[in-house]
């Protein structure tokens, strides 16, 4: 009977949760099936096949080549974002210095700032460092706009971890960096999770960014696809666009569901706090 009354208590719950589910994975299955389901003016026309991921694959330099891109971009912004949170929320985290806390909110602040406003100045200042339109500074830009929420992040997930562990550390003959790398780190593991799967997913499905730094064959794929749509006398390709959209978010969908767990604990860090 206690079973039966916490299943009957927890029916709102499941019926919500299951409500949005299907509201979230609906179009996503739509767009899957229809990618290989028989569309006219696109290359499958009869019967379900993957002729429109055949003519993704042919589409200018190649599927492959455009997938490339965005694994460039995504990882150089992954890298540079995850790196310097790191730092970044140790350092506001643990130490004391002066202009810590205006620091720290001007830092904020930043993301109040529309990010296209700040694209023309990005440009020329790419272009004087010899990396306009290259993967790796369009990389530098986007994680450029990921650092102010993952500063934030990794400030509360360095809270979070005990003082005592650091000291233990310092204690038995760790320096700084030594007790970050050996202590601290793992600590913060989830937080640096949660960290770099929102740069990845930032950067891989930019489209704004990639439009004013790149061009030719460094285009990304969400670049690519759009330039893709159109056909003969201004007819869209919508199925080798539903192709393009599915190839474009199953990485993110696979990684989301790999690091979910370490996803929510990064969430979680610091929220029991005090």
């Amino acid at each position: 009977m206690k079973n039966f009354s916490r299943v009957v208590g927890r029916t709102p719950y499941y019926v919500v949760t299951g409500g949005l589910a299907i509201l979230f994975l609906y179009p996503l299955l739509w767009t899957a099936i229809s990618s290989v389901s028989p569309q006219p003016g696109s290359a499958q026309v009869d019967g379900y096949g993957f002729g429109n991921y055949v003519t993704l694959a042919h589409y200018q330099a190649g599927v492959l080549t455009y997938l490339g891109n965005s694994l460039v971009i995504s990882v150089t912004a992954v890298v540079v974002t995850v790196l310097t949170a790191l730092l970044g929320g140790y350092a506001f985290a643990k130490f004391a210095f002066p202009g810590k806390d205006a620091l720290f909110l001007l830092t904020l602040a930043i993301l109040m700032v529309p990010y296209a406003t700040l694209l023309i100045p990005l440009l020329i200042w790419l272009k004087q460092i010899g990396l306009n339109n290259t993967l790796v500074g369009t990389g530098l830009v986007l994680a450029v706009f990921q650092l102010p929420f993952a500063i934030f992040m990794m400030r509360i997930s360095f809270e979070s971890v005990p003082r005592e562990l650091e000291e233990a550390a310092l204690v038995d003959g760790c320096g700084t960096l030594s007790a970050l790398r050996r202590v601290l780190v793992p600590a913060v593991k989830p937080g640096l999770i949660t960290v770099g799967l929102f740069a990845f997913l930032a950067a891989w499905n930019d489209f704004m960014v990639p439009l004013y730094l790149l061009g030719g064959d460094n285009q990304p794929l969400p670049l690519a696809l759009v330039n893709m749509r159109q056909q003969v006398m201004g007819v869209i390709d919508y199925g080798a666009t539903q192709a393009g959209v599915v190839v474009l978010t199953v990485p993110c969908v696979l990684l989301f569901l790999v690091l979910q767990r370490h996803y929510v604990n990064g969430f979680m860090s610091g929220a029991l706090k005090g």
